[in-house]
């Protein structure tokens, strides 16, 4: 598995009802901090509630910290076996704890994860998350542990009948990791026009814009221009919402302007919904491309004193982003402990990891 499957982990995108406790919107617009204080605030009031449970499991998830996440979802299936949201939750901790082994043995996390996002498609078949995560792990197993696109795919348009621009997107994500970006490009074109600006859309398509695949069917020069343009075609829709802003920060680096990617990212820094993940953003442009570098390292050690939203990798991501600049700014003795820092949080970090080879 790569990068792109923990797409999953912070973006978890659904239908919500109105009035009675439904985490799921909240899940859908990114605000983990708020869900996992909304749950265990109920759970407090009630511990049978097998739906807080869950919910503060897939917001422990989307904040990497998958021990926790994967107690709540046990939890939460304790209580209610075949709840949706709770077999999701499971999978998702299960899934995430595979990613950050990142060896052999994983293997076997990642079965149990995929059971789970079946089971929770047939338990509640209006489960968006659940389609996606199972879509876009089917793309991305090998066939001898069940990976198919042609299943893949299957789940995209599943997801469709529920979600039509979510279905869209799965749809080019699968596309694009296959190697057709000429076909992919069209679902994502279509999933940004039925909803102008979700950023979970934004930050997909933008990201399989810029991936290796896309620049083997483009070639460099035409997928770094694209990267650029596409970005600024993009900015006015998302509205300062931190996970546009980060793709289009993103994007813009791909597509060779950092200058042009620091100004967006400071610019939105206090006007948008998720400011922890903006200043991890500033951070990353900075170790990335070397520009600014005093100032990235002020923002990445003011995201540390703070609550860090999903999204921005988590602690281990930050002290990795810390080290980096620390050791260009010739640093050494405190990017070396920035190292260990990431490699306690996460001990298979592979960037943190290549960090220290190269600070020894």
């Amino acid at each position: 598995m790569n990068a792109r499957f923990a797409f999953v982990l912070i973006s978890l995108p659904s239908l919500a009802a109105q009035g009675t406790y439904n985490p799921r919107m909240d899940l859908d617009e990114g605000r983990y901090l708020k869900v996992l204080s909304d749950a265990e605030a109920r759970i407090n009031q009630n511990p049978g509630d097998a739906l807080a449970w869950a919910a503060k499991s897939q917001a422990l998830a989307s904040l990497m910290r998958f021990g926790e996440a994967s107690a709540a979802a046990q939890k939460s299936l304790d209580l209610k076996s075949d709840l949706a949201d709770g077999l999701l939750a499971r999978g998702l901790s299960r899934a995430g704890t595979a990613l950050q082994q990142r060896n052999l043995g994983s293997l076997r996390g990642v079965s149990n994860a995929m059971d789970d996002f079946r089971a929770a498609t047939q338990a509640d078949p209006n489960l968006a998350s659940a389609w996606m995560s199972l879509g876009l792990a089917y793309q991305q197993l090998p066939g001898l542990l069940g990976g198919s696109t042609k299943r893949a795919l299957a789940c995209a348009g599943n997801l469709r009948k529920v979600s039509p621009s979510r279905g869209d997107l799965v749809q080019g994500m699968v596309l694009s990791m296959d190697g057709r970006w000429n076909d992919a490009k069209g679902y994502f074109l279509r999933a940004l026009s039925l909803t102008s600006g979700d950023p979970e859309i934004v930050f997909g398509y933008l990201d399989a814009l810029g991936s290796r695949t896309t620049r083997k069917a483009l070639g460099e020069g035409p997928q770094r221009a694209q990267c650029a343009s596409e970005a600024m075609r993009l900015l006015p829709t998302v509205k300062g919402r931190a996970r546009g802003i980060q793709a289009i920060c993103d994007a813009l680096l791909d597509g060779g302007n950092p200058e042009g990617s620091w100004k967006v990212a400071q610019d939105a820094l206090n006007q948008c919904d998720l400011p922890s993940l903006i200043k991890v953003q500033l951070g990353k442009i900075a170790a990335r491309a070397g520009i600014h570098r005093e100032e990235g390292l002020a923002y990445l050690d003011q995201a540390l004193k703070e609550p860090l939203e999903g999204g921005t990798g988590g602690i281990a991501t930050v002290q990795w982003r810390r080290g980096q600049i620390l050791k260009d700014l010739n640093r050494k003795d405190e990017a070396r402990q920035a190292a260990q820092a990431a490699l306690k949080a996460d001990p298979n970090h592979p960037g943190a990891k290549k960090l220290m080879e190269d600070l020894s």
